[in-house]
């Protein structure tokens, strides 16, 4: 899993992924405290992420194993937002 930031949206007007309305999210990875490191991943949002929220991410085939997405020609996908990160007994992230 990965952590990432929400920077945009993707909009594709002609797709075969077989989902019904999803909701694709340009995502930016960053380290656990949430400093952007310049690399984007498109992933599939089933949480309801928003803008410049700080996410998890899961890439590769655990990303199609929910109920969701099966079967489905999907390679990453928002599983969580992130809260809080404690790191050694320090906050180093809070929403």
């Amino acid at each position: 899993m990965i952590f990432g930031k929400v920077v945009g949206t993707v909009v594709a007007s002609s797709r075969n992924d077989g989902l019904e309305g999803p909701r694709y999210l340009l995502v930016e990875r960053t380290s656990q405290c949430g400093e952007k490191k310049g690399e984007f991943v498109v992933a599939l949002d089933i949480i309801g992420a928003g803008y410049d929220e700080l996410v998890l991410v899961t890439e590769g085939s655990p990303s199609r194993e929910t109920p969701l997405t099966v079967n489905k020609p999907v390679d990453a996908l928002i599983v969580g937002i992130v809260d809080q990160v404690d790191e050694n007994d320090r906050v180093i992230y809070r929403k």
